[in-house]
This record gives C-alpha cells, structure tokens and sequence, in this order.
C-alpha cells in the first residue's frame, strides 16, 4: 500500500475531515509504534510498509518499553490532541496498519507486545481496567 492510499484508508477509516488531519494521525501513530517495538520486529514491520511509511516509522527507534495508556498518552502528545482523540487516532492507523500487512507479521508483533495491546488491534473487547474507559 502506497503512502497516499494509507492516509486516504486512514481518513476514511477514522471518519478525519482532511488529508492533514490523517497525515498527523498516521504519523504519530507510526513513530510511537516504532519505538515501542524492538528493532528486528521494526525492521520486519517496515520491510512490508516500504517507502515512506518505512521512514515514519523508523523516525523515532528507541526500542522503548510501556503500557498501551502510555502509548495513548504518547500519540496525543505527538499529534497534539487529546487522549480520547489519540485512542480514536491510534485504531484507525492500526485498523489500516492491519490490511496492509501479513497475518504473520502482525501475529509476530502481538508476541512482542504485551496482551493489552491486543485491544488496539481489536483483538480483545476493551475490560473495565482497559485505559480507553474513561
């Protein structure tokens, strides 16, 4: 998938009123991803985006380790929005993130991630204790 096609599924996806708001969205989403992953499971995610998608989510490699609320907090900061609107930003990137890439991949990067990140990648219903209940 192109870089124009993912923010247009991303647009489309998280009902975002323009390009801009996608791009921001995609972006923030990306780089946080990337530094929450190790860099063999980067490597692989980004090997099967390409392109641009590839730098954005190499831009911030950190190999860091938190929770899905940090990662929450962590997109807000990058898109300069709100937590409740990271969260909505966060699972329409992941909701296209899916169709662009094998189910292998994403099986390899749901071992890596700890269980609470399988509701971002609408695996699990979110619990009382999930850090998108407000």
């Amino acid at each position: 998938m192109s870089f124009e096609e993912f923010i247009q599924r991303v647009q489309a996806v998280g009902g975002m009123s323009d390009r801009a708001e996608a791009d921001r969205a995609l972006r923030a989403v990306l780089e946080t991803l990337g530094e929450r992953l190790f860099r063999t499971e980067r490597d692989h995610l980004a090997a099967q985006l390409g392109g641009e998608l590839k730098e954005v989510l190499a831009a911030k490699a950190q190999d860091d380790r938190y929770s899905l609320e940090e990662f929450y907090t962590r997109v807000g900061a990058r898109a300069d929005v709100r937590y409740h609107q990271a969260v909505a930003y966060a699972r329409a990137v992941v909701a296209v993130l899916r169709e662009a890439v094998s189910p292998g991949e994403l099986r390899r990067i749901f071992r890596e991630l700890p269980d609470e990140y399988r509701e971002l990648f609408g695996e699990e219903p979110e619990s009382p204790l999930s850090p998108t209940v407000q």
